[in-house]
This record gives C-alpha cells, sequence and structure tokens, in this order.
C-alpha cells in the first residue's frame, strides 16, 4: 500500500488590520477632519508545488507565513483597503502572481464595522454583525471566483410566524402554533458570477438589503420557508449574483407560564433560550450558475 500526500494549503490567519484614511473629505490636510476607518481580518492560504516541505522539509518553494502577514500590512498601507473583496483579489492576484511556486491562492477578510460618533474621528463598533469576503485566484488570467457575505446578523418578527403540521411521535411534546416569534442570527454567503463587479459596497448593501426585506416581509409557515424566500429574493434583484448560501438558527423564545402567579400571557412574555437550538441550512442558486464549488472553502 502506497501512502501520497492529498491536497493541503498554507498560510497567514487572522491578521488584522486598522486602516486609518486621514483627509477622507478630500482636503487635503493629513489631520483633516473627516477619518474613515476599516477594520478586518485577513486569513491567506495558499497552494502549489508544496511536496518537497511536506515529504523531505525542504523550504525552498515556502513563502513564509510572516512575509504573508507583513504584505497584507503593507499592502493596506500601499493601496487602501476600499472593499474587502477588492482588497482580497489584490491580495490573491499578487501572491500567485509575485511566487512561481505558488499556484492558488485563498484569502478571506472579515470586516467589523465602525460607526461615526461625533465630528470627524470618533467612532463605535456597529452591533454584533460582522462583513464577509472568501476570494480564489489563480493569478493573472486564471481562475477566480468571489463569494461575498456576512454573519451575526440578529433579526426577530414578532408576528406572522406559524408551525404546525409536524411529524409527531412518541417523543414529540410540541405544541403546533399559528402565531410565534422566529428570531434568528443570520449567516449569509453569496457568489458572484464574476470578478468583474466594479461596486461591491453597492452590491453588498442591496444584497443584505433584500435578506432583511423578505426576512420581514414573508409570512412564515417555517423556517426553511423562510430561508427560500430570502435566498430567492436576493436572486431575483441582482442579477451579478448566482448562489446563495445560508444558515439560520432557530433562535427559540417560548412563552413563559404565569398562570401560577393569576396572570394570563396572551403572547407578551418570552423565554429566549440560547441553547439547545434548531439549525437551518440550504443553498439557493440560479439554474445558470456556474459551477464553481472551490469557490465556497
Amino acid at each position: 500500500m502506497a501512502i501520497v500526500l492529498g491536497p493541503n494549503r498554507y498560510g497567514k490567519a487572522e491578521t488584522r488590520v486598522v486602516r486609518v484614511t486621514r483627509n477622507a473629505d478630500g482636503n487635503g490636510e493629513r489631520d483633516g477632519e473627516v477619518h474613515r476607518i476599516k477594520d478586518v481580518s485577513v486569513t491567506v492560504l495558499l497552494s502549489g508545488a508544496m511536496e518537497d516541505v511536506h515529504l523531505s522539509g525542504d523550504n525552498a518553494a515556502v513563502l513564509p507565513t510572516d512575509s504573508q502577514k507583513n504584505t497584507v500590512f503593507a499592502f493596506a498601507k500601499k493601496h487602501g483597503i476600499a472593499t474587502i473583496e477588492d482588497f482580497g483579489l489584490l491580495l490573491a492576484r499578487h501572491f500567485v502572481d509575485a511566487q512561481p511556486t505558488i499556484t492558488h491562492a485563498r484569502v478571506e477578510i472579515h470586516e467589523y464595522a465602525w460607526d461615526r460618533v461625533t465630528g470627524g474621528h470618533s467612532f463605535v463598533r456597529s452591533g454584533g454583525e460582522v462583513r464577509t469576503a472568501l476570494v480564489h485566484s489563480d493569478g493573472d488570467g486564471g481562475a477566480e471566483s468571489v463569494v461575498s457575505g456576512l454573519r451575526d446578523l440578529a433579526v426577530l418578527n414578532s408576528t406572522g410566524s406559524e408551525f404546525h403540521g409536524f411529524v409527531r411521535d412518541e417523543y414529540t411534546t410540541l405544541p403546533p402554533t399559528d402565531d410565534r416569534v422566529l428570531a434568528t442570527t443570520v449567516t449569509a454567503r453569496w457568489r458572484h458570477r464574476s470578478t468583474a463587479t466594479r461596486d461591491w459596497d453597492a452590491s453588498y448593501r442591496e444584497a443584505r438589503n433584500h435578506l432583511l426585506r423578505a426576512f420581514a416581509e414573508t409570512h412564515s409557515l417555517s423556517l426553511q420557508q423562510t430561508l427560500f424566500q430570502m435566498g430567492r429574493r436576493v436572486l431575483d434583484e441582482r442579477p451579478e449574483l448566482c448562489e446563495v448560501r445560508l444558515a439560520l438558527p432557530n433562535r427559540h423564545h417560548f412563552l413563559v407560564d404565569l398562570e401560577p402567579f393569576g396572570m394570563d400571557n396572551d403572547n407578551e412574555v418570552y423565554f429566549a433560550a440560547d441553547r439547545p437550538y434548531g439549525l437551518v441550512e440550504g443553498t439557493v442558486l440560479t439554474d445558470d450558475a456556474p459551477d464553481a464549488p472551490s469557490a465556497w472553502t
């Protein structure tokens, strides 16, 4: 029986970069009144001619992960960070084109949003939502893909959700309901048809907006139904996208029994349970979506 090396990659994980753009108002002064900040975490994974380093410890083909980290910082200074998609493509293409032993680069970036408090240079972190981007590139002229998305987007409908007609067995205690709280923390990723998208920010804003509107406007008979409508709405409205993947934990809200205190509870007081929770995952895609399974991993 022969033992061989399978697929492999390596890189630098979670390089945290905060990039301050001064004079963001364009007044030409370094310490101008208006600043802009980009707070991101960058993970780079490279693959290519790496057999020798695994089999014999020969590092001749290896670009040190410390060099990858330094490249992230240097590119943040040299090029700025306009959008995480553009920054990811810039890094991925650089690593493949600059190193003959590297044939593929995977760059994943998470962005932590900040809102301006007052004046031009005071900020507060925006909730818990995180914007994400995952970029793959084989270098100049090669195959590329961009998957944008978000995680930790907490949403809740206080009515307009039902759940009944489900399978019952000897262990079923859950009562059917025609009025419940539906709450989830959305993780969503959407694949671009190509890397030719020019306004990544607008694409992200609109995709996020359509996710929220579909969640709010769907009278839900199940979380699965809501998931499909969210993905469908994004693809209907954003032609630059071809596939949406969603993970929706069902953040259960249980009515509290107030009868021991002589009180009715007409869908007014709930216990919000953090675990265990239901989890619904699904993919929604157009029938002409190009095949690109590696785009997601």
